[in-house]
């Protein structure tokens, strides 16, 4: 079916492209698509089964990390002169660990528009499909690929308690879930296949259980993986803090002793410091 392109204004329009089902673009990144001047895509050779799906001859060029830097001046002045370019990557909404970050960032310190043309996100569609909280979460896009590195960036994440998402590639799937499991330790968990595609499947269970479930499984497509946060530490007992606070009024002034309880066990400085008066006449 034909649909209309109405002229666009200046500016970069950063459109999101289907994960995975064709189906899955809007009216409006259609129009956008065939109305710009120019497409710049993650690769134009992947884009080009959309584009020419939906009958968009438009002018196309390749945007992707090896090269985003060296054309971003030239965007920027094509867009400064009055052109409408589209941004797209293979899949999704750009910059979520696509390219488009240098030129977005360019584009606004030139005081240039950039409009979001929204749609498909691997990141939301796991999201939403886990079973985890969404009221918090954190993106942290691929983890590194060396093992001790990945380790040392599953550590700093161990104490966050919003729902942490990863993309992994399917080689490296069942090594990031063991060592999510190790780092993290059992925490309910969901990893997303093939989204929105015929053979699309999620499964959700502890991380240990993950690990195994993937373990020697030769996986197809891009994984996106969903862990619970860290669990609110349970609330030190008022016998134990209070025990902790006779002792450091031994060795120091109340007002330090309040001071470093109220500190070391997360508690309202009020509390502990009626409770230093409490304690004091029996010093």
């Amino acid at each position: 079916m034909p649909f209309p392109a109405p002229a666009l204004g200046p500016g970069l329009y950063v459109v999101s492209t289907p994960i995975g089902n064709l189906r899955d673009i809007t009216l409006r990144a259609l129009e956008t698509l065939a109305a710009a001047s120019l497409v710049l895509c993650e690769d134009t050779r992947t884009s080009a089964r959309l584009l020419d799906h939906y009958g968009i001859k438009g002018k196309r060029q390749s945007l992707h990390d090896h090269n985003e830097r060296a054309r971003a001046e030239e965007i920027v002045a094509r867009i400064a002169n009055g052109e409408a370019v589209a941004l797209i990557s293979d899949a999704g909404t750009p910059l979520l660990s696509d390219p488009g970050f240098p030129l977005i960032r360019a584009l606004a310190e030139g005081n240039l528009p950039v409009f979001p043309i929204p749609g498909a996100s691997a990141l939301l569609s796991a999201l939403v499909v886990a079973g985890l909280p969404t009221d918090a979460f954190a993106f942290h896009g691929f983890l590194p690929n060396k093992a001790g590195a990945r380790a040392n960036a599953l550590a700093k994440l161990k104490d966050s308690r919003e729902t942490l998402v990863f993309y992994e590639s399917p080689r490296r799937l069942a090594d990031t879930l063991a060592a999510m499991a190790e780092s993290f330790g059992d925490r309910p968990a969901s990893v997303s296949l093939e989204l929105t595609k015929r053979f699309e499947r999620t499964f959700r269970g502890p991380l240990s259980d993950l690990a195994a479930r993937f373990a020697g499984e030769d996986t197809k497509g891009e994984a996106v993986i969903a862990v619970a946060g860290a669990a609110e530490p349970a609330a030190p007992s008022a016998e134990d803090w209070q025990a902790a606070l006779v002792i450091a009024m031994r060795d120091q002034p109340m007002r330090g002793a309040v001071d470093e309880i109220a500190a070391r066990f997360g508690l309202k400085r009020k509390d502990v410091y009626d409770a230093a008066l409490a304690l004091k006449p029996r010093e």
